[in-house]
């Protein structure tokens, strides 16, 4: 039995890792006439809401504005690189884990996730657990961990 995937969600966080794996996952959208979801979450962690909430409203603005501009860039060097169009671009607020694992499948009846291997600083993994290890234990949907670009090579981590 084949899998038939209409929902791909690939979410990306500026790392080359990510953005392999968005490649892929306009690949796999591509093949199996599915739509491809474009996810990149703001950690709400990282931008003081751990210290009460006291973020200025033009650093959250300019935050959306410039992940607008870097997401509408990689979707368009993308659809150049695979010819595929069917791509949506999405930014949340939140916890990375919980809303690529959890919330964001639910919302848009994503089928599969296409994540790269790993994305932050060995130290931010050590402090904070991968991204990636969360969503492939978690995600109630079927996830691909992309570890290899293109021509396979294996995608070094960033340091």
């Amino acid at each position: 039995m084949e899998a038939q995937y209409t929902n791909i969600m690939a979410p990306v966080d500026g790392s080359k890792q990510a953005e392999t794996a968005l490649t892929k996952a306009a690949m796999v959208a591509k093949v199996n006439g599915a739509h491809l979801d474009v996810l990149h979450v703001l950690s709400t962690t990282q931008y003081g809401y751990n210290y009460g909430g006291m973020v200025d409203g033009d650093v959250i603005n300019n935050l959306v504005e410039d992940t607008t501009d870097y997401l509408n860039k990689l979707v368009d060097r993308i659809k150049k690189e695979t010819g595929f169009e069917d791509i949506d671009i999405h930014i949340r607020f939140g916890n990375p884990k919980t809303v690529i694992a959890f919330e964001f499948p639910k919302d848009h009846d994503s089928d599969l996730i296409v994540i790269g291997a790993t994305g932050m600083s060995r130290l931010q993994r050590v402090l904070e657990g991968s991204v990636s290890s969360f969503v492939n234990r978690n995600a109630t949907c079927d996830v691909i961990v992309v570890r290899t670009n293109a021509d396979n090579s294996p995608i070094t981590p960033e340091k």
